[in-house]
């Protein structure tokens, strides 16, 4: 991991210096544009819409396009004039309860690492931050730009997470008609909620796609056969009986964790509860 930032968390009188580090990375499956024919790689021209010609990179400005199709070209000197920051300061403006912070909002992960000359005053506000229970709104420069932020602690470190700003959330344009909900299914929803009640733990889940895709290109570079797998369909159909629906999931969850009774399990084949439970694992992803 290398530092992508340095500077220093400033709360009351403390300052604490620190390191910054990306806190996740991204394991998307990646392709190029080729050409079919010889795998070449496809390349794109810049061209300008109205004259057809090919723009150079030094002649490439940043245009800003109106509600109305008007186009603002701003240079250099424009961009210059705006409210940027060079600060190396994450200043906290205040601790808030957790609940107050609505995930959406979060954003961009990051590790905070003191500096040696930190290290107490880091201690500190990590332990204040676990025995308060709150976050702390922060305001940070981060590519001269300032942003809003939060701070937490996870496994005795403490990480900053970037926010977006509340008018950046997209609030729905439509509404939700649910109709009438009886007390037998909401009943029985809660027993589903109850049978499929644990703890979140990252590793029972995979990543089937890219593990996919990662055997197509093996089998190809070998030159081995491509074993297709099959993959369920779910149906695009309404559920009609909500009741019945939320009975037949009730009872594919105990049958998953093997909670259902000898008459139950002496009905189904082995090989049922292994499908079952793959659905569920695929669906919980």
């Amino acid at each position: 991991m290398r530092a992508i930032w340095k500077g220093s968390v400033s709360f009351g009188l403390v300052n604490v210096p620190v390191k910054l580090y990306s806190a996740t990375e991204s394991h998307d499956v990646s392709f190029r544009q080729v050409h079919a024919k010889d795998g070449g790689r496809v390349k794109y021209q810049r061209v300008c819409s109205i004259d057809g010609e090919e723009v150079a990179y030094a002649d490439i400005a940043k245009g800003y396009e109106t509600e109305d199709g008007e186009m603002v070209i701003l240079t250099d000197d424009d961009m210059a004039d705006l409210p940027v920051t060079s600060s190396r300061e994450i200043a906290v403006e205040k601790f808030v309860p957790r609940e107050q912070i609505d995930p959406m909002l979060l954003e961009k992960s990051y590790y905070l690492e003191p500096e040696k000359s930190g290290a107490k005053p880091y201690a500190l506000l990590r332990q204040a931050l676990i025995d308060a229970d709150r976050m702390a709104v922060v305001t940070v420069a981060l590519r001269q730009r300032t942003t809003i932020a939060v701070l937490r602690v996870k496994d005795d470190v403490i990480v900053l997470q970037t926010m977006m700003w509340p008018d950046e959330i997209r609030q729905p344009d439509f509404s939700v008609e649910t109709g009438e909900v009886k007390d037998a299914e909401v009943k029985m929803a809660h027993m589903l909620v109850e049978t499929l009640a644990g703890d979140f733990d990252p590793s029972e889940f995979e990543d089937d796609y890219a593990e996919a895709v990662q055997a197509l290109v093996k089998a190809k570079i070998e030159g081995g056969e491509i074993k297709r797998t099959p993959t369920s369909t779910k149906s695009s159909g309404e559920v009609v009986d909500l009741l019945a629906a939320l009975q037949k999931s009730v009872e594919a969850a105990k049958t998953a964790r093997g909670e259902s009774d000898e008459s139950e399990k002496s009905e189904k084949k082995p090989a049922k509860k292994k499908t079952t439970k793959k659905a569920a694992k695929k669906k919980a992803s």
